[in-house]
């Protein structure tokens, strides 16, 4: 029992936390809640989360309380703010685990799906970011998994499903419990006849969850009256949820691509679960109970996500774990019918030579991108190359010796050694990075009373390493107001919207300081397929209207 589980711990101390506080805080969605953190922090108001100095209610307060927390032991730091994403990332492997050993009754599915969690992009990418969605799907599965052990396992285990739901929804609110009662109800309507789901059980569920979830809103609500609750409840989920107001409308399929990248590098084996799928459409067995409850967690929230005009790729987090539960059942049943019948496993040997081409490729796209590695010492990224094309190599060779008793180990290697070198090699940087480099000069030439404006750079992150209050001008009107302003103000802005600036305002500006960075986020297919460093290495500017 003490191997399998320091196995695990092994794979995700080395996917969650290595390296987790080298890069700087992005100028994404993960700087509202690095900065929010410090901000409550350092004014002492647990209450009411702010943002560059104002209210931010969009979200619920755990993961700010969470950080803050952190920070006043350790600082305002990279690290400190991820922390709690990457502790989730390891407590998600864990319950991913016991789920599949309870759902299944198999030990050796429960580490693989573990080992499957630890090593897959989506959770690497999330347990890395200051966002409260890997902490929410870690309550989710939590949640889930417990309401299906009451069942059996007594009704103590009704109060661990209470408090993933009231965390889960102190940490985003109402689809912390939408979610678990999308999934938990068809499977109790299904198996009404089989089992046995106490009222007192349900209530005991209820009570935590209200306990743990309902005093901060209270509170709010005391402070502020209606005017946060229907922010929030209101708009920033069901208006999110029903309208185009947060996100342009994506299409129907939009999940699938999402689904298959973020179960990178299993993403080949998963057409082995659909077997069992195609036998009950010919007809030729029906799903167990195991299997039912599998899909239905799956593809409710699924169906929920799809159905929704706010859709994020992070949204669906809580559909991996049941897929990566489906995914072990699959490839353990291919390889003990391979070692133990002698039989062909022509879907194990497909799906394994396409993860070797995908790392294959990955070391070509790596080698492509070498112009745009403008910070990366060359050494570093070398060896990534090197570890990417062996990595590809092991995989070759157990497809071409059909070792699958070495599967599970050399897929999660090769992903260990993929997920580092993203890590090291794509988001790698010497320190300090451009952001803080800019808040240097920023610090250095601003005065007492001059106003920071920032205009399509830096607009999230710039803050956290200024602790200055800034104006975010998010079009070319408010930008020109701003250089206009009769008293002297700094601006950061990249280089190629100055001319046009200028001449929209008429006002001279004069540059103080520049920086050049290439901006990960925007990095797509093409970059990788076709690296221009005139099209993706940016110069951002500080310059000053007076």
């Amino acid at each position: 029992m003490r191997r399998p589980v320091l196995t695990l711990l092994l794979l995700s101390l080395l996917t969650f936390f290595v390296g987790l506080g080298g890069p700087a805080i992005t100028d994404s969605d993960e700087a509202y809640y690095a900065e929010a953190s410090r901000e409550m922090a350092d004014s002492g108001d647990w209450l009411t989360p702010t943002f560059n100095f104002e209210y931010r209610w969009q979200k619920p307060v755990l993961y700010y309380w969470l950080t803050a927390a952190t920070y006043l032991v350790t600082g305002p730091t990279e690290w400190s703010a991820r922390l709690w994403s990457a502790l989730s990332g390891v407590g998600l492997v864990l319950v991913t685990r016991a789920a599949a050993r309870t759902i299944t009754g198999r030990a050796d599915t429960g580490w693989l799906a573990g080992v499957i969690v630890a090593t897959c992009f989506g959770y690497f990418a999330m347990a890395r970011a200051s966002l409260p969605d890997l902490p929410l799907t870690l309550c989710i599965t939590l949640a889930i998994w417990a309401a299906m052990k009451a069942v059996d396992a007594g009704v103590g285990w009704w109060a661990v499903a209470g408090l993933g739901a009231g965390l889960g929804f102190l940490l985003k609110g109402p689809v912390a419990l939408v979610i678990p009662g999308l999934v938990l109800l068809p499977i109790a309507w299904r198996e009404r006849t089989r089992i046995t789901i106490r009222p007192a059980g349900v209530a005991l569920a209820a009570a935590v969850c209200a306990l743990v979830g309902l005093p901060w809103y209270l509170a709010m609500f005391a402070e502020h009256g209606t005017a946060y609750t229907r922010s929030f409840f209101i708009g920033d989920n069901l208006e999110r949820f029903a309208t185009d107001r947060f996100n342009d409308p994506r299409p129907v399929w939009f999940y699938l691509p999402v689904l298959l990248g973020g179960m990178l590098p299993w993403s080949a084996y998963l057409a082995l679960s659909m077997k069992p799928l195609a036998g009950i459409l010919r007809g030729r067995r029906r799903l167990t109970d195991p299997e039912w409850r599998l899909l239905l967690w799956a593809l409710m929230p699924l169906v929920f996500y799809t159905l929704s005009m706010g859709k994020q790729p992070r949204y669906i987090l809580p559909v991996l774990p049941p897929l990566a539960i489906l995914l072990a059942c699959a490839i353990g049943d291919r390889t003990a019918e391979a070692s133990l019948a002698g039989r062909r496993q022509p879907g194990l040997l497909w799906a394994t030579w396409a993860t070797a081409l995908l790392f294959g490729l990955a070391t070509l796209a790596l080698a492509r991108m070498q112009p745009l590695l403008i910070d990366v010492p060359a050494s570093v990224a070398w060896a990534g190359l090197v570890a990417m094309g062996l990595a590809a190599a092991a995989l070759a060779v157990v497809a071409a010796r059909r070792a699958w008793g070495a599967l599970p180990v050399a897929i999660a290697g090769s992903a260990v050694v993929m997920l580092l070198t993203v890590q090291f090699v794509v988001f790698g940087r010497p320190r300090p990075e451009p952001v803080e480099r800019m808040a240097d000069q920023v610090l250095q030439h601003r005065g007492p009373e001059d106003h920071v404006g920032v205009y399509r750079a830096f607009v999230r992150n710039l803050v956290f390493y200024t602790g200055v209050r800034q104006e975010d001008l998010f079009d070319e009107a408010r930008a020109v107001d701003f250089v206009k302003s009769p008293e002297r103000v700094l601006l950061v802005l990249p280089a190629a919207d100055l001319k046009a600036l200028e001449a929209a305002s008429g006002v001279s500006l004069r540059t103080l300081a520049e920086v050049t960075y290439v901006n990960t986020a925007n990095i797509r297919l093409r970059t990788l397929l076709r690296a221009n460093p005139s099209d993706d290495v940016v110069r951002v500017l500080l310059v000053v209207n007076r």
